[in-house]
Protein backbone atom coordinates (compact mmCIF):
# COMPACT_ATOMS: atom_id res chain seq x y z
CA UNK A 1 0.00 0.00 0.00
CA UNK A 2 1.56 3.62 -0.93
CA UNK A 3 2.32 5.66 1.68
CA UNK A 4 0.08 8.75 2.79
CA UNK A 5 1.60 12.13 3.22
CA UNK A 6 -0.93 13.34 5.88
CA UNK A 7 0.85 17.22 5.31
CA UNK A 8 -0.79 16.89 1.92
CA UNK A 9 -4.10 15.82 3.13
CA UNK A 10 -4.22 18.40 5.20
CA UNK A 11 -2.90 21.31 2.82
CA UNK A 12 -0.62 22.46 5.88
CA UNK A 13 3.35 22.39 5.86
CA UNK A 14 5.10 19.88 7.36
CA UNK A 15 6.19 22.30 10.15
CA UNK A 16 2.61 23.49 10.77
CA UNK A 17 1.22 24.61 14.17
CA UNK A 18 -1.06 22.27 15.88
CA UNK A 19 -3.85 25.04 15.33
CA UNK A 20 -3.04 25.44 11.81
CA UNK A 21 -3.87 21.38 11.70
CA UNK A 22 -6.93 21.33 14.06
CA UNK A 23 -8.03 24.73 11.28
CA UNK A 24 -7.73 22.88 8.34
CA UNK A 25 -8.84 19.52 9.67
CA UNK A 26 -12.08 21.26 10.43
CA UNK A 27 -12.65 22.92 7.10
CA UNK A 28 -12.03 19.54 5.49
CA UNK A 29 -14.10 17.54 7.33
CA UNK A 30 -16.78 20.09 6.67
CA UNK A 31 -16.62 19.90 3.70
CA UNK A 32 -16.25 16.29 2.95
CA UNK A 33 -18.60 15.19 5.56
CA UNK A 34 -20.96 12.10 4.53
CA UNK A 35 -23.98 13.89 5.87
CA UNK A 36 -23.12 16.80 3.63
CA UNK A 37 -22.21 14.75 0.56
CA UNK A 38 -24.98 12.01 0.84
CA UNK A 39 -24.52 8.46 -1.20
CA UNK A 40 -20.43 10.32 -2.53
CA UNK A 41 -18.54 7.36 -2.15
CA UNK A 42 -15.53 9.65 -3.07
CA UNK A 43 -16.51 12.11 -0.33
CA UNK A 44 -16.59 9.40 2.38
CA UNK A 45 -13.27 7.88 1.73
CA UNK A 46 -11.59 11.40 1.02
CA UNK A 47 -13.13 12.23 4.74
CA UNK A 48 -11.66 8.73 6.17
CA UNK A 49 -8.50 10.15 4.96
CA UNK A 50 -8.79 13.97 6.58
CA UNK A 51 -9.92 11.92 10.11
CA UNK A 52 -6.97 9.24 9.58
CA UNK A 53 -4.47 12.31 9.25
CA UNK A 54 -5.62 14.28 11.59
CA UNK A 55 -5.50 11.18 14.03
CA UNK A 56 -1.69 11.35 13.62
CA UNK A 57 -0.54 15.18 13.20
CA UNK A 58 -2.85 16.30 16.59
CA UNK A 59 -1.17 13.41 18.59
CA UNK A 60 2.47 14.58 19.45
CA UNK A 61 3.44 11.47 19.70
CA UNK A 62 2.24 9.97 16.50
CA UNK A 63 3.22 12.74 14.55
CA UNK A 64 6.59 12.16 15.68
CA UNK A 65 6.81 9.12 14.49
CA UNK A 66 5.09 9.62 11.08
CA UNK A 67 7.88 12.56 11.11
CA UNK A 68 10.93 10.14 11.43
CA UNK A 69 9.19 7.26 9.39
CA UNK A 70 7.00 8.67 6.60
CA UNK A 71 3.64 6.67 8.19
CA UNK A 72 2.14 5.63 11.38
CA UNK A 73 2.36 2.45 13.08
CA UNK A 74 1.04 1.22 16.35
CA UNK A 75 4.45 -0.63 17.20
CA UNK A 76 6.73 2.21 16.14
CA UNK A 77 7.58 4.84 18.47
CA UNK A 78 10.19 7.94 17.73
CA UNK A 79 13.10 6.54 19.40
CA UNK A 80 12.35 3.28 17.60
CA UNK A 81 15.95 1.68 16.98
CA UNK A 82 14.60 1.79 13.21
CA UNK A 83 15.82 4.68 11.30
CA UNK A 84 15.67 6.67 8.08
CA UNK A 85 19.18 7.20 7.85
CA UNK A 86 22.21 4.90 7.86
CA UNK A 87 23.99 4.86 10.86
CA UNK A 88 26.84 2.15 11.79
CA UNK A 89 25.61 -1.08 12.02
CA UNK A 90 22.52 -0.09 9.41
CA UNK A 91 21.25 -3.14 7.49
CA UNK A 92 19.82 -3.46 3.80
CA UNK A 93 17.74 -0.55 3.39
CA UNK A 94 18.80 2.07 5.46
CA UNK A 95 17.10 0.60 8.99
CA UNK A 96 19.45 0.17 12.06
CA UNK A 97 19.59 -3.34 13.46
CA UNK A 98 22.20 -2.83 16.21
CA UNK A 99 20.04 -3.19 18.75
CA UNK A 100 18.53 -6.55 18.10
CA UNK A 101 19.19 -10.08 18.90
CA UNK A 102 17.89 -11.97 15.28
CA UNK A 103 18.59 -15.36 17.56
CA UNK A 104 16.45 -14.69 20.27
CA UNK A 105 14.26 -11.71 18.71
CA UNK A 106 14.62 -9.69 21.46
CA UNK A 107 16.35 -6.70 21.52
CA UNK A 108 19.85 -6.02 23.24
CA UNK A 109 18.50 -3.92 25.86
CA UNK A 110 16.18 -6.76 27.43
CA UNK A 111 13.32 -5.54 25.63
CA UNK A 112 10.15 -8.20 25.02
CA UNK A 113 10.01 -10.29 21.26
CA UNK A 114 8.36 -7.94 19.11
CA UNK A 115 10.71 -7.84 15.53
CA UNK A 116 8.79 -9.95 13.88
CA UNK A 117 5.76 -8.37 14.48
CA UNK A 118 6.97 -5.09 13.86
CA UNK A 119 9.10 -6.59 10.31
CA UNK A 120 5.91 -7.95 8.99
CA UNK A 121 4.36 -4.93 9.81
CA UNK A 122 6.65 -2.62 7.93
CA UNK A 123 6.62 -4.69 4.66
CA UNK A 124 3.58 -6.55 4.57
CA UNK A 125 1.00 -6.00 1.69
CA UNK A 126 -1.64 -4.25 4.08
CA UNK A 127 0.10 -2.82 7.17
CA UNK A 128 -2.46 -4.65 9.50
CA UNK A 129 -1.75 -2.17 12.01
CA UNK A 130 -2.36 0.74 9.95
CA UNK A 131 -5.74 -1.06 8.80
CA UNK A 132 -6.78 -2.47 12.05
CA UNK A 133 -10.16 -1.51 13.29
CA UNK A 134 -10.33 0.51 16.65
CA UNK A 135 -11.63 -1.33 19.54
CA UNK A 136 -15.19 0.21 19.95
CA UNK A 137 -15.30 1.92 23.64
CA UNK A 138 -16.51 0.39 26.73
CA UNK A 139 -19.02 1.66 29.02
CA UNK A 140 -18.10 3.55 31.87
CA UNK A 141 -19.85 3.47 35.79
CA UNK A 142 -21.84 6.67 35.02
CA UNK A 143 -23.80 8.51 38.12
CA UNK A 144 -27.15 9.06 37.50
CA UNK A 145 -28.49 12.67 36.24
CA UNK A 146 -30.89 14.78 38.57
CA UNK A 147 -34.35 15.54 38.30
CA UNK A 148 -35.76 18.91 39.31
CA UNK A 149 -39.52 19.05 39.69
CA UNK A 150 -41.87 21.92 40.59
CA UNK A 151 -44.05 21.77 43.68
CA UNK A 152 -47.05 24.41 44.42
CA UNK A 153 -47.45 24.75 48.14
CA UNK A 154 -50.06 27.20 49.68
CA UNK A 155 -48.54 30.13 52.41
CA UNK A 156 -49.62 27.63 55.12
CA UNK A 157 -48.12 24.76 53.69
CA UNK A 158 -45.15 26.72 53.48
CA UNK A 159 -44.91 27.35 56.97
CA UNK A 160 -46.18 24.05 58.54
CA UNK A 161 -44.47 21.61 55.91
CA UNK A 162 -45.39 19.22 53.91
CA UNK A 163 -45.23 15.61 53.74
CA UNK A 164 -46.55 13.90 50.06
CA UNK A 165 -46.46 11.19 47.21
CA UNK A 166 -45.62 12.48 43.99
CA UNK A 167 -45.02 10.96 40.33
CA UNK A 168 -42.13 10.69 39.24
CA UNK A 169 -40.95 9.64 35.88
CA UNK A 170 -37.64 8.41 35.91
CA UNK A 171 -34.99 5.81 34.49
CA UNK A 172 -33.13 2.75 36.18
CA UNK A 173 -30.08 0.78 35.28
CA UNK A 174 -31.14 -1.98 32.68
CA UNK A 175 -32.20 -4.98 33.75
CA UNK A 176 -30.81 -6.87 31.04
CA UNK A 177 -27.25 -5.02 30.08
CA UNK A 178 -26.55 -3.38 33.80
CA UNK A 179 -26.14 -0.14 32.28
CA UNK A 180 -23.46 -1.13 29.49
CA UNK A 181 -25.75 -0.54 26.59
CA UNK A 182 -24.67 -3.83 25.41
CA UNK A 183 -24.64 -7.55 25.92
CA UNK A 184 -21.32 -8.26 24.58
CA UNK A 185 -22.63 -9.23 21.29
CA UNK A 186 -20.88 -8.33 17.75
CA UNK A 187 -19.39 -5.25 16.33
CA UNK A 188 -21.49 -3.20 13.96
CA UNK A 189 -20.54 -0.01 12.03
CA UNK A 190 -22.37 2.95 14.17
CA UNK A 191 -25.71 3.83 12.96
CA UNK A 192 -25.66 6.99 14.38
CA UNK A 193 -22.48 8.46 12.35
CA UNK A 194 -22.86 5.59 9.83
CA UNK A 195 -19.41 4.69 10.25
CA UNK A 196 -17.39 7.75 10.43
CA UNK A 197 -16.80 9.01 13.33
CA UNK A 198 -18.17 12.14 13.40
CA UNK A 199 -21.90 13.61 13.44
CA UNK A 200 -23.15 17.04 12.15
CA UNK A 201 -24.12 20.16 13.83
CA UNK A 202 -26.21 22.64 13.22
CA UNK A 203 -25.65 26.41 15.35
CA UNK A 204 -27.22 28.91 13.49
CA UNK A 205 -26.59 29.31 9.78
CA UNK A 206 -23.24 27.06 10.08
CA UNK A 207 -22.62 23.68 10.28
CA UNK A 208 -20.21 21.55 12.09
CA UNK A 209 -19.00 18.34 13.04
CA UNK A 210 -18.09 17.15 16.23
CA UNK A 211 -17.06 13.59 17.50
CA UNK A 212 -20.09 11.31 17.45
CA UNK A 213 -21.15 10.40 20.94
CA UNK A 214 -22.50 6.57 20.62
CA UNK A 215 -19.52 4.83 18.97
CA UNK A 216 -17.19 8.25 20.32
CA UNK A 217 -14.99 8.29 17.42
CA UNK A 218 -14.64 4.99 16.07
CA UNK A 219 -16.89 4.66 13.92
CA UNK A 220 -18.36 1.27 15.31
CA UNK A 221 -19.94 0.15 18.39
CA UNK A 222 -21.17 -3.51 19.51
CA UNK A 223 -24.85 -4.27 18.91
CA UNK A 224 -27.13 -2.31 21.34
CA UNK A 225 -29.30 -4.11 24.03
CA UNK A 226 -32.27 -4.90 22.70
CA UNK A 227 -34.04 -3.63 25.95
CA UNK A 228 -32.65 -0.57 26.74
CA UNK A 229 -31.85 0.34 23.05
CA UNK A 230 -27.86 1.08 24.03
CA UNK A 231 -29.09 3.50 26.32
CA UNK A 232 -28.02 1.61 29.60
CA UNK A 233 -31.08 2.27 31.21
CA UNK A 234 -35.06 1.98 30.90
CA UNK A 235 -37.62 4.56 31.93
CA UNK A 236 -39.64 4.00 35.28
CA UNK A 237 -42.44 5.83 36.74
CA UNK A 238 -42.85 6.07 40.01
CA UNK A 239 -44.09 7.34 43.60
CA UNK A 240 -41.97 8.86 45.97
CA UNK A 241 -42.82 10.37 49.58
CA UNK A 242 -40.98 13.53 49.69
CA UNK A 243 -40.91 15.72 52.79
CA UNK A 244 -41.31 19.56 52.75
CA UNK A 245 -39.45 21.22 55.52
CA UNK A 246 -41.75 23.75 57.53
CA UNK A 247 -39.99 27.59 56.45
CA UNK A 248 -39.28 26.92 52.83
CA UNK A 249 -39.89 30.05 50.50
CA UNK A 250 -40.18 30.71 46.87
CA UNK A 251 -37.77 28.57 45.18
CA UNK A 252 -36.62 26.85 47.73
CA UNK A 253 -34.70 23.53 46.39
CA UNK A 254 -35.47 20.63 48.81
CA UNK A 255 -33.10 17.47 47.73
CA UNK A 256 -34.53 14.00 48.04
CA UNK A 257 -31.40 11.24 47.54
CA UNK A 258 -30.70 8.84 45.04
CA UNK A 259 -34.34 8.97 43.64
CA UNK A 260 -32.69 10.75 39.67
CA UNK A 261 -32.41 8.93 37.26
CA UNK A 262 -30.29 5.61 37.56
CA UNK A 263 -27.12 5.58 37.35
CA UNK A 264 -24.77 3.45 34.97
CA UNK A 265 -23.15 0.06 36.16
CA UNK A 266 -23.35 0.27 39.30
CA UNK A 267 -23.10 3.57 39.83
CA UNK A 268 -25.57 5.28 42.05
CA UNK A 269 -28.54 7.29 41.38
CA UNK A 270 -28.86 11.24 40.92
CA UNK A 271 -30.76 13.09 43.45
CA UNK A 272 -34.35 14.44 43.04
CA UNK A 273 -34.89 18.24 43.93
CA UNK A 274 -38.32 19.89 44.75
CA UNK A 275 -38.71 23.33 43.40
CA UNK A 276 -41.48 25.12 45.51
CA UNK A 277 -43.46 27.80 44.39
CA UNK A 278 -45.39 29.20 47.67
CA UNK A 279 -48.88 31.05 46.76
CA UNK A 280 -49.67 34.57 48.36
CA UNK A 281 -51.98 34.87 51.97
CA UNK A 282 -55.00 37.05 51.22
CA UNK A 283 -54.08 39.61 53.83
CA UNK A 284 -49.97 38.47 55.14
CA UNK A 285 -46.70 39.04 53.20
CA UNK A 286 -43.69 37.46 53.41
CA UNK A 287 -40.06 38.88 53.59
CA UNK A 288 -37.33 36.54 54.54
CA UNK A 289 -38.85 34.36 57.69
CA UNK A 290 -40.69 37.72 59.62
CA UNK A 291 -44.38 38.04 58.19
CA UNK A 292 -45.99 41.48 57.52
CA UNK A 293 -49.86 42.94 57.93
CA UNK A 294 -51.85 46.23 57.57
CA UNK A 295 -54.67 46.11 60.22
CA UNK A 296 -57.60 49.35 60.05
CA UNK A 297 -58.63 50.57 63.29
CA UNK A 298 -61.04 53.43 64.53
CA UNK A 299 -60.85 56.39 65.60
CA UNK A 300 -61.94 55.64 69.12
CA UNK A 301 -59.57 52.62 69.25
CA UNK A 302 -56.78 54.48 67.99
CA UNK A 303 -57.67 57.59 70.26
CA UNK A 304 -58.89 55.64 73.58
CA UNK A 305 -56.75 52.55 73.39
CA UNK A 306 -58.36 48.98 72.83
CA UNK A 307 -57.59 44.93 72.77
CA UNK A 308 -58.09 44.13 68.93
CA UNK A 309 -58.01 40.76 66.90
CA UNK A 310 -54.85 40.46 64.01
CA UNK A 311 -54.56 37.76 61.54
CA UNK A 312 -51.42 35.44 61.99
CA UNK A 313 -50.62 32.63 60.08
CA UNK A 314 -52.04 30.17 62.89
CA UNK A 315 -54.89 32.11 62.94
CA UNK A 316 -56.05 34.80 65.10
CA UNK A 317 -54.18 36.66 67.75
CA UNK A 318 -54.93 39.56 70.36
CA UNK A 319 -53.15 43.12 70.14
CA UNK A 320 -53.11 45.62 72.72
CA UNK A 321 -53.46 49.12 70.95
CA UNK A 322 -52.32 51.94 73.51
CA UNK A 323 -54.25 55.43 73.67
CA UNK A 324 -53.56 57.83 70.85
CA UNK A 325 -52.22 55.49 68.34
CA UNK A 326 -51.00 57.25 65.42
CA UNK A 327 -52.28 55.58 61.83
CA UNK A 328 -48.88 54.23 60.39
CA UNK A 329 -47.67 52.49 63.75
CA UNK A 330 -46.30 49.86 63.83
CA UNK A 331 -46.37 46.88 66.50
CA UNK A 332 -44.56 43.52 66.76
CA UNK A 333 -45.33 39.89 67.41
CA UNK A 334 -42.31 38.04 68.56
CA UNK A 335 -41.87 34.50 67.17
CA UNK A 336 -45.01 34.68 65.07
CA UNK A 337 -43.68 34.12 61.34
CA UNK A 338 -41.90 31.55 59.97
CA UNK A 339 -39.24 29.16 60.94
CA UNK A 340 -36.06 29.42 59.76
CA UNK A 341 -34.92 26.63 57.14
CA UNK A 342 -31.21 26.54 58.67
CA UNK A 343 -32.17 26.45 62.03
CA UNK A 344 -35.95 24.95 63.09
CA UNK A 345 -36.01 26.21 66.54
CA UNK A 346 -35.48 29.85 65.50
CA UNK A 347 -38.72 31.78 64.07
CA UNK A 348 -39.28 35.30 62.46
CA UNK A 349 -41.28 37.90 64.42
CA UNK A 350 -44.87 39.55 62.74
CA UNK A 351 -45.12 42.85 62.31
CA UNK A 352 -48.41 44.93 62.09
CA UNK A 353 -48.96 48.31 61.06
CA UNK A 354 -52.49 50.08 62.21
CA UNK A 355 -54.50 52.49 60.05
CA UNK A 356 -57.06 54.57 61.31
CA UNK A 357 -60.08 54.40 59.04
CA UNK A 358 -63.03 57.22 59.21
CA UNK A 359 -66.45 55.88 58.76
CA UNK A 360 -67.74 56.51 55.46
CA UNK A 361 -71.37 57.77 56.69
CA UNK A 362 -71.66 60.03 59.57
CA UNK A 363 -74.92 60.77 61.14
CA UNK A 364 -75.70 63.89 62.45
CA UNK A 365 -75.42 62.93 65.70
CA UNK A 366 -72.23 61.82 64.89
CA UNK A 367 -71.05 65.21 63.57
CA UNK A 368 -72.10 66.78 66.83
CA UNK A 369 -70.14 64.45 68.53
CA UNK A 370 -66.98 65.77 66.62
CA UNK A 371 -68.01 69.12 66.55
CA UNK A 372 -67.88 69.13 70.20
CA UNK A 373 -64.70 67.14 70.63
CA UNK A 374 -62.77 70.00 67.95
CA UNK A 375 -63.70 72.55 70.93
CA UNK A 376 -62.57 70.65 74.02
CA UNK A 377 -59.01 69.82 71.80
CA UNK A 378 -58.22 72.97 69.53
CA UNK A 379 -54.72 72.20 68.95
CA UNK A 380 -53.71 72.50 65.46
CA UNK A 381 -51.04 69.83 64.64
CA UNK A 382 -50.01 71.94 61.68
CA UNK A 383 -48.56 74.46 63.58
CA UNK A 384 -45.31 72.83 64.45
CA UNK A 385 -45.10 73.13 60.39
CA UNK A 386 -45.82 77.02 61.10
CA UNK A 387 -48.69 76.62 59.25
CA UNK A 388 -52.47 77.36 60.56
Amino acid sequence: MAKKDYYQILGVKKDAKADEIKKSYRRLARKFHPDVNPNDKTAEEKFKEVQEAYDVLSDEKKRKVFDRFGYYNDNLSADSPFSTGAPSGAGAGGFDFSGFDFNTGSTGSGGSSSFRDIFSDLFSGGGSARQAQPEPPRAMPKRGRDIEIPLALSFEEAFTGLTTNITVNRSEQCARCHGAGDTGGPIITCPTCKGTGQVLRSGGRLQFSQVCPDCEGTGRRRQPCSLCSGKGVTPKTEQVKIKIPAGVDMGSRVRIPKKGHGGRLGAEPGDLFILTNVGKHRFLERKGDNIYVTVPITVPEAALGARIEVPTVEGKAQLKIPAGTESGQKFRLRERGFPSLRNPTLRGDQFIEVKITLPRVISEETKAVLKQFEKLNPENPRRIMGLE
